[in-house]
């Protein structure tokens, strides 16, 4: 059995759900930006942990990068106006199970968020002395498999283990050549992984364990 000397973990559907306030965020931008398209949970579920640009042409394929590019703007802008107000739905453990493990891990956060939407997360939840690190999509725009190995080499990390919730979060380890940990509580299903957990307490005592 191989030895995480770090775990990487990824947010939404790994950490928490915070899909309401992204819906909200949403059709805040599309109405200021004259769309009649008004979107449910459902709509945004099944594209949790895909990019922005991934989500914009699913959501909205016939219109171009500029207008894809104006409309982002619009929803991070009006998701960092609910920041202070929102009131995700934390998975049970999660905090303690964090705080146990950065005492014998060191642990980061990787994910295809826009900029400082890592950073809200550990705001929120008062976390951010837990972590050595973080990557999102939004400060390089590039794939999470890249911004994985950025992490992996910035830090010289020897064997880090990714955790997520998404066969996309599969296919990023995959590529980074990281052993995938799969949360079976989030927003994807995957077939392809090295550990799987039913919670984050039985992913937390496992790897303390080790």
């Amino acid at each position: 059995m191989r030895k995480p000397d770090s775990l990487i973990f990824d947010m939404d559907g790994t950490l928490w759900d915070n899909v309401d306030t992204y819906v909200i965020s949403w059709n805040i931008a599309l109405q200021k930006t004259g769309h009649n398209k008004q979107l449910k949970r459902d709509d945004i579920l099944g594209l949790m942990g895909k990019e922005a640009e991934v989500m914009l042409k699913t959501l909205l394929p016939d219109e171009s990068k500029a207008q894809h590019n104006a409309l982002f703007e619009k929803i991070t802008a009006a998701y960092q106006s609910l920041v202070p107000t929102m009131n995700p739905s934390i998975y049970t453990g999660v905090n303690e199970g964090l705080e146990k493990l950065s005492a014998k891990y060191k642990l980061f956060m990787l994910s295809n968020c826009e900029k400082d939407g890592l950073v809200n997360f550990m705001n929120h939840t008062k976390t951010r002395h837990l972590f050595t690190d973080y990557m999102e999509h939004g400060m390089n725009l590039k794939p999470k498999s890249y911004n994985l190995k950025l992490l992996i080499d910035k830090h010289n990390l020897n064997n880090p283990f990714y955790v997520g919730d998404t066969d996309s979060d599969s296919k990023s380890s995959q590529l980074a050549g990281v052993p995938f940990v799969y949360l079976t509580y989030g927003f994807g299903t995957t077939d392809n992984y090295y550990l799987k957990f039913d919670s984050f307490p039985d992913l937390t005592d496992y790897f303390l364990n080790l």
